[in-house]
């Protein structure tokens, strides 16, 4: 028989079924733990109940997905079932539901939202050299600083766990994120280096170096990986399919972009001109079943070897959105491409110039080149010295983005990191760090757990 505490812990729990409305309802909450007010979370669930929580959060992030593709939605829950970290990786909503309102009080910066160790990687700058840095602005938002911090932190936790690396370990290896971290802002708030900060050939560590210097493919080979160069076109496989009937359509949609963007003009005398166009499937984990296209563009000369390509991917509204309380208002929420290229910009300094956005179908889609230099550490290959040693590496690359975040916050009369470095005490924040890390991480493997069981069943299948 139920008590009466066990019948209101249950109303006070019971999150409505329907996207806006459970949107709505973790705004609210986020509003009443910021503000002091006793309100329990999705971590106060029992266990049967948080399973059917994941389920529901999980069909709610994937909706738009299962009906716009559901093959590339059901994709992404295979995926999913495949480890504890891929599970992380693609569900940011259900783990930041569970934080709504969080670390009130710390300073707020434009985030990346979704800090993970394959986050980072090698992409080209402006003059097309390649750089090394946070690689992935999907999910940025403002929120507290420290939201970033955390979940990189649960990712190189998880991502140590799978590579064999025991509980001590794992412990050192995120104390190394976080340190590096700090250790970055520390530097940045005495000689504002972020500002022109680039991790390039010839400043990086050699881990780094070695890195870019693998990721230096020779463009003519890889524009022949995708396209056949006598005939401009690109070349079907099981992930590349040929819309060479949409040029027209295509041609406008870029037209728009150009106009709308900054665009170097160096490289297209006249206007960008569209070549072919193809689908692109099966990219990432977060992105899987959202529309993507590949739209091959005229270089800076008739020679075929300097096309361009270029990736359109469709921009879907952050997982922070809505449960940071006092959040700013100008998001540019009517065009979620939009936030993400000016994080981009932020956070990156002298990134890829065809960052931007468009629209196509009254859809929001991000723009950007599909460039050689697109390479990142492959995990499995580091041994404990070396895992720590990019954990460092990658808390240093957050922090310059961090520091970098006040360019874009009118309300900060102090710069970025000094803010941050004045709200915490570094020796307890490194510790509460690493405590919530385990606490975390141990809740997402049982999430996964739970999914991995409903995925066997069907529960995803049909809606």
């Amino acid at each position: 028989m139920q008590t009466i505490e066990e019948t209101e812990l249950e109303k006070e729990l019971e999150i409505p079924e329907g996207e806006a409305d459970r949107t709505e309802y973790f705004a609210r909450l986020a509003e009443k733990r910021a503000s002091g007010q006793f309100a329990l979370s999705p971590l106060n669930l029992s266990d049967e109940q948080r399973r059917l929580y994941v389920r529901e959060t999980l069909r709610e992030d994937h909706q738009f997905r299962i009906l716009n593709r559901p093959e590339g939605a059901q994709a992404k829950f295979d995926k999913l079932a495949n480890s504890v970290f891929k599970f992380f990786r693609g569900t940011a909503l259900l783990y930041y539901r569970d934080y709504a309102g969080d670390d009130v009080g710390l300073p707020v910066v434009f985030s990346i939202g979704d800090i993970h160790p394959e986050n980072f990687g090698v992409m080209p700058n402006e003059s097309r050299a390649p750089i090394f840095g946070v690689n992935d602005f999907d999910e940025a938002y403002y929120a507290p600083f420290s939201w970033d911090v955390k979940r990189g932190s649960v990712g190189f936790w998880l991502a140590a766990k799978e590579n064999g690396f025991k509980k001590k370990k794992r412990k050192k290896i995120v104390k190394k994120f976080v340190k590096g971290y700090l250790k970055g802002l520390r530097e940045f708030s005495r000689n504002d280096r972020e500002k022109w900060h680039q991790m390039r050939m010839d400043n990086s560590p050699k881990m780094i170096r070695k890195l870019l210097k693998s990721a230096m493919t020779d463009r003519e080979d890889f524009l022949e990986e995708y396209v056949d160069l006598d005939k401009a076109r690109f070349r079907p496989t099981d992930e590349i399919v040929p819309l060479t009937s949409d040029l027209e359509k295509f041609q406008d949609v870029m037209r728009r972009y150009e106009d709308e963007n900054d665009i170097p003009e160096r490289d297209h005398n006249g206007g960008i001109k569209v070549k072919d166009v193809a689908i692109k499937k099966d990219s990432g984990t977060a992105s899987l079943g959202l529309d993507r296209y590949f739209v091959l563009i005229e270089g800076p000369s008739k020679d075929p070897t300097d096309d361009i390509i270029l990736e359109l991917k469709q921009s879907r509204r952050s997982a922070l959105h809505g449960l940071v309380q006092g959040e700013p208002g100008y998001h540019d929420d009517d065009h979620e491409a939009g936030r993400i290229a000016r994080s981009h910009a932020i956070h990156l300094c002298g990134g890829d110039p065809y960052y931007g956005k468009t629209e196509i179908d009254g859809k929001s889609f991000l723009v950007r080149e599909r460039s050689p230099y697109k390479e990142g550490v492959d995990l499995d290959d580091l041994d404990f010295k070396h895992f720590k040693k990019y954990a460092s590496i990658c808390g240093l690359s957050l922090a310059v983005a961090h520091a970098r975040s006040d360019q874009d916050e009118e309300d900060m009369d102090e710069e970025a990191e000094n803010l941050i470095l004045e709200s915490i005490i570094p020796d307890v924040f490194v510790d509460d760090v690493i405590r919530f890390t385990k606490v975390a991480a141990k809740r997402i493997k049982r999430d996964y757990e739970a999914f991995v069981d409903d995925h066997e069943l069907g529960a995803f299948q049909f809606l």
